[in-house]
């Protein structure tokens, strides 16, 4: 459960860049660009990326986010289709379906890999380590801040 809101969380982040107009008129976009700045906000402060790093790095963070969404989003589409199938589901497309819920770890790791090479060419040794610590504190406060705004309803 844990896992799945993380992920959520990191979705909508990452459709950050890809809801438009909608974002500067809607409630829910509105939302999500505040989440994607404190975001970056949080990054910037706790990395110490100086302005010239920052815009290397956050176009090239926005696109391994979406790359990540993208890859989260086939694996509970066909999840998805194969819960929700009307007729017989074939075990070839359970196996699928399996397959794809089981890489989707795998497959962010990799993307994460890839753009760590990128990022290691703007950021520091150091900055790329924090930059993982900064991460998993964003991660936390977003989960706090959920928590709490759960225990008050």
């Amino acid at each position: 459960m844990k896992r799945y809101l993380i992920l959520t969380l990191l979705a909508f982040v990452a459709l950050a860049g890809n809801v438009g107009m909608y974002a500067q008129t809607s409630n829910r976009g509105k939302w999500i660009n505040e989440v994607r700045q404190y975001k970056h906000d949080m990054l910037v402060k706790e990395v110490g990326m100086t302005p010239a790093q920052q815009n290397e790095f956050f176009p090239l963070y926005t696109q391994m986010e979406r790359e990540i969404f993208q890859a989260n989003k086939e694996a509970r589409d066909l999840e998805y289709r194969v819960s929700n199938s009307r007729s017989s589901v074939s075990e070839a497309e359970y196996e699928r379906a399996a397959e794809a819920l089981a890489n989707v770890k795998l497959r962010e790791g990799q993307i994460e890999t890839a753009y760590f090479q990128k990022f290691a060419r703007i950021l520091t040794k150091k900055q790329l380590f924090l930059l993982k610590r900064a991460e998993t504190r964003f991660t936390r406060s977003m989960l706090d801040h959920h928590r709490a705004a759960r225990t008050q309803k």
